[in-house]
């Protein structure tokens, strides 16, 4: 439904994104065939900018990453994250990139997800585009919508869980969905947990996504052991790995294998009582649900619940998800048949179907559900968390004791870890197990939050009070703690008392033993969620310590607001501040000895190193206080726990009447511009009596703002000798000219009136003809203080900010020699009193200085960032050429790579298919590399400093592999087979235009190696 503003909102841009998105998302990802071969080797700054927009290159890539779960898209999924990490992370834009980059995943996850909602597809899709500008204000906005914690831009954060699952165990994403979930959320460091067993797929994928987006991974494998009558759970995490291959070698391993065999053995175990869970909800507890709240529910089909489960393991928590889902289908079908009946009804049936939702809605379908699968309704059903009677019945790998498996695994030849989940267990149990595996057990998980959810962490107190005795290693605070356990023990009615006190009375008298345990390994804590993402009421996903956040995140936490999601957990975790000063070398170092001398004073060695900053975190002090230190990157899904979406017949978002974040842009900056210009125009047209000031000050003032502006942008994007296909205004962001004029013009009251007119020449006397320097001095401050205020305000960086002071002090001297250049031709041209005059402009000189020294400090500065851009860009691009020039040298050891390409007619009676593909790809780069020289902001000046900074062998290959654009025939041929898709026409013509004047600029630089005509047919 269209609302009266409707015509005001949302650009054309915005529709035509959901029109792309939706078809993709619909029909499947578009990129097989040569276009999936060759796609996600283009830069994403290179020449697929001429056939693709950003926004879409980050659906398609999104859109891939959210399709099923089926085990046949491992591949495809993991080239798709390749793409993510590309186009959103590596190239994002703004003074908070990698912030920039997580709203834009998140973002366009909704926006795939809110199909069939055009309405909000339509927020979204105008929010997306506007938070790809980067600016601090709208990232900070879109990081509080979707409750993420703003992470420093350093990336250097303690984030982490050391318990997870994804969809091969209970978990509901698959590894590369983790992994990007994870990253989005902020998190550094990801333990996944797997039940028995782990295959060497799913550990590549895990591997491989962790990899692309610089996670720190471990995979850990939880076994049940036998313990007193019941399981304990321990987890076994390999180490020792040199890369992902090593330990998928470990894997392959005969011993290994035989243990993963094992622990298939024991996941089938464990998932028999599933199915009989199943069929007995069908039998018993559906007809009862059915008639207590009149909805149309079928049986569950055996195969659609497999189905459901997918790769995973299946589990209780499968099937409760599942029937948690038909419930609310049912509900909402139900719903629909009330509002048809309720269509001409009376008022009295409206009301019953009203009533009918406030009920459903407060009824917690979650608890429900897991009721009815407990084991108190089920005796006759063996659970496998309980031991059997007959111990022989139980699969030979869960018959065994810790002590057992933990020799199993010692067995492997590996290094490990092994953590002791607490769930269920005691703290007497606890010590006993610490005592019997002889030091073995290395980790506590100290904290659970589905535990805690559960209200199982009452035992956890004094658990962590036992580590942190253990780790002081004092033998009187550990005999004083184990006899206060004993008397705890002796307290209790347990059947098995006498036998516990007997086994602490030997650990007492054997107390220099497990003190010796844990002497040079200390008892570490571990915190997971133990999240599956498929809980509506378990906190998500992902801890932080809170003071490794920035400052503007520590004081938001601090800050207690109603109905905040976030959980402060209970445990201090113990952060040391770690700085590493990095050398940072010149282009042109001085002489060793005044180098030298430069660092041995601090203020100027400072100069010559980088510092980076990181936290060591002291794992061994983890422990449990009152006000703990760790915070909760997820939240409970407060919209499902509340009601379950039944107040809303249809999947719709009603459109605001009218929205300042969502009209069109064509609208949005004239009326900033308007709104600016409005105080300014009033300001001289109401002090002014000359005609000249009052009708024209305000159009000058709102000149020299946007001719500062233009200059930045042009002399930081190229300047006059730029790329012939780039325009002047290529690289102009109206919309940060738009800001400048709306802010600048509240600033015309404030220096024109407030502080030359009222402060300066009525309060004080001061003008340009008794003190200019002090005039020009104090406006020049005024106006430095408001553009930082205003900076800050819009949340800009605050280094940017305070920039602006500096800034305002250098163009004092510019406004004094400006001031007396033109008194000096006022008095040539025989003006009596210059200075009279002068007066009425000063605002105007001090804000023409101001915006002179900025438009050359920020140009430079912009400069700076996109030579720094481009560097990086070249750099991308020949790191993947040096790729596939290795690639070659093993496919023909015999033959010099540069040689094959200058000799196509002899490579193809030596090439392999192989080959070709690498020739390709080496195609492919070069026309980025064209797309650079030719498009890209200072690429030019760029290439030339990359390219003489590589040694001679590398400089040729760089410069002779952009040769291979004389094969203009091989490529147009990529063009037209779909390397780019169906929208290829731009780019092929821009190519076939181009690659030949780009070559000869190429040799006219003088550069070893660019005479080589490489590649001519």
């Amino acid at each position: 439904m269209r609302t009266p503003a409707a015509g005001l909102l949302f650009d054309k841009r915005d529709h035509a994104l959901i029109r792309i998105v939706n078809r993709l998302h619909r029909t499947g990802h578009p990129h097989g065939g040569i276009r999936g071969r060759f796609y996600p080797v283009f830069h994403p700054n290179g020449i697929k900018e001429l056939a693709e927009s950003k926004s879409l290159r980050i659906a398609y890539a999104v859109a891939h990453l959210l399709d099923s779960l089926e085990v046949g898209a491992v591949e495809q999924r993991i080239n798709a994250l390749r793409m993510v990490r590309a186009e959103a992370i590596d190239t994002a834009d703004g003074p908070m990139p990698l912030n920039t980059a997580r709203v834009l995943l998140q973002l366009m996850k909704e926006l795939v997800r809110a199909d069939g909602d055009y309405q909000r597809q339509l927020m979204l899709a105008h929010d997306f585009r506007i938070a790809a500008g980067g600016n601090p204000r709208v990232i900070r906005r879109q990081l509080k919508r979707f409750h993420l914690l703003e992470m420093p831009e350093a990336w250097n954060q303690v984030t982490f869980d050391d318990h997870v699952h994804d969809a091969t165990s209970k978990g509901r994403k698959t590894p590369t969905h983790l992994i990007m979930d994870a990253w989005i959320k902020g998190i550094r460091r990801l333990r996944v947990i797997h039940y028995n067993c782990i295959t060497s797929r799913v550990a590549a994928e895990l591997f491989s996504a962790a990899r692309i987006l610089g996670l720190d991974v471990r995979v850990g494998i939880e076994f049940n052991a036998l313990y007193r009558n019941k399981f304990v759970q321990l987890i076994w995490v390999p180490r020792g790995f040199a890369d992902p291959q090593d330990f998928l070698c470990f894997l392959a391993d005969p011993k290994v294998m035989r243990l993963m065999e094992e622990g298939q053995v024991v996941s089938a175990y464990q998932q028999q009582h599933v199915m009989t869970l199943l069929r007995k909800f069908n039998t018993t507890y559906l007809p009862e649900l059915v008639r207590t709240y009149d909805l149309p529910l079928s049986p569950i089909d055996e195969k659609d619940f497999l189905k459901f489960v997918g790769i995973g393991q299946k589990s209780k928590l499968h099937l409760s998800e599942y029937i948690q889902n038909r419930f609310i289908d049912a509900l909402r079908t139900r719903l629909r048949e009330l509002r048809r009946q309720d269509v001409g009804g009376s008022a009295e049936a409206r009301k019953n179907t009203r009533r009918w939702i406030e009920t459903m809605n407060r009824l917690d379908i979650e608890a429900t559900v897991k009721r009815l699968l407990s084991r108190e309704n089920n005796p006759e059903i063996h659970y496998p968390d309980i031991p059997p009677a007959d111990i022989a019945a139980l699969p030979p790998l869960m018959a065994l004791s810790p002590a057992q498996v933990l020799e199993r695994l010692a067995a492997l030849r590996s290094g490990y870890h092994i953590t002791l989940n607490l769930t269920d267990l005691r703290l007497e149990e606890v010590l006993e197990l610490l005592y019997d595996c002889q030091g073995a057990v290395t980790r506590l998980e100290i904290f659970n939050l589905k535990d805690h959810a559960a209200g199982k962490t009452r035992h956890l107190p004094g658990i962590s009070r036992l580590q942190e005795v253990i780790n002081t290693g004092s033998i009187i605070s550990l005999k004083q703690t184990v006899q206060g356990i004993m008397d705890q023990v002796a307290a209790t009615d347990l059947p098995d008392k006498q036998d516990r006190l007997a086994k602490l009375g030997n650990i007492l008298y054997d107390l220099a033993t497990l003190k010796r345990f844990y002497h040079d390994t200390p008892l570490e804590g571990r915190i997971g969620s133990d999240s599956t993402g498929r809980s509506f009421k378990v906190q998500g996903m992902g801890m932080a310590v809170k003071e490794t956040l920035p400052l503007r995140t520590q004081r938001e936490l601090h800050h207690k607001k109603p109905g905040r999601i976030r959980f402060v957990l209970p445990v201090h975790i113990t952060v040391y501040p770690r700085h590493t000063f990095k050398p940072r070398r010149p282009e042109k170092p001085l002489h060793p000895l005044l180098y030298r001398l430069a660092l041995a004073v601090p203020p100027t060695g400072r100069l010559f190193f980088i510092c980076e900053k990181s936290w060591q975190v002291a794992s061994a002090a983890t422990r449990m206080v009152d006000a703990g230190n760790v915070v909760t990157l997820g939240g409970t899904r407060s919209k499902q726990a509340r009601g379950y979406g039944l107040e809303e017949e249809m999947r719709t978002t009603p459109l605001p009447w009218f929205s300042w974040r969502y009209l069109k842009t064509r609208l949005k900056n004239p009326l900033k511009i308007g709104f600016g210009f409005i105080p300014a125009f009033l300001t001289f047209y109401l002090t002014k009596d000359w005609w000249v000031l009052a009708w024209l000050g305000a159009p000058i003032w709102f000149a020299v703002t946007g001719l500062r502006n233009i200059i930045q942008s042009v002399l930081g994007g190229g300047g006059w000798k730029r790329s012939p296909l780039m325009r002047w205004n290529n690289t102009i962001r109206w919309d940060r000219i738009t800001d400048s004029l709306l802010y600048t013009g509240f600033s015309v009251p404030l220096l024109d009136y407030l502080i030359k007119t009222v402060i300066l020449d009525n309060a004080a006397g001061i003008t340009t003809a008794n003190h200019p320097v002090l005039l020009y001095t104090f406006m020049a401050m005024a106006n430095g203080v408001y553009l930082m205020t205003h900076n800050l305000m819009r949340g800009l960086p605050r280094t940017a900010a305070y920039t602006n002071l500096f800034r305002s002090i250098l163009s004092v001297p510019v406004a004094v020699c400006l001031n007396a250049s033109l008194a000096g031709l006022l008095a040539m041209a025989g003006v009596a009193a210059p200075q009279a005059g002068l007066q009425k402009w000063a605002a105007i000189i001090s804000k023409t200085a101001s915006d002179f020294v900025a438009g050359i400090i920020e140009g430079i500065a912009d400069r700076y960032d996109n030579i720094r851009a481009r560097l990086r860009d070249y750099r991308q691009t020949f790191d993947r050429i040096l790729d596939v020039y290795s690639q070659l040298e093993l496919l023909h050891p015999e033959v010099t790579p540069l040689n094959i390409l200058e000799a196509p007619a002899t490579a193809r009676k030596i090439a392999r298919a192989e080959t070709t593909d690498l020739e390709q790809i080496i195609m492919v780069h070069a026309l980025d590399l064209l797309y650079f020289w030719m498009y890209q902001p200072r690429a030019r000046i760029a290439f030339k400093r990359f390219v003489r900074s590589l040694p001679e062998d590398e400089r040729q290959i760089m410069v002779g592999s952009q040769f291979t654009l004389t094969r203009h025939h091989a490529i147009s041929r990529l063009f037209l087979d779909g390397m780019l898709g169906e929208s290829f026409q731009k780019a092929l013509a821009f190519y076939l235009a181009r690659y030949e004047a780009y070559l000869e600029e190429i040799k006219q630089l003088g550069l070893d190696g660019a005479s080589r005509e490489t590649g001519a047919a």
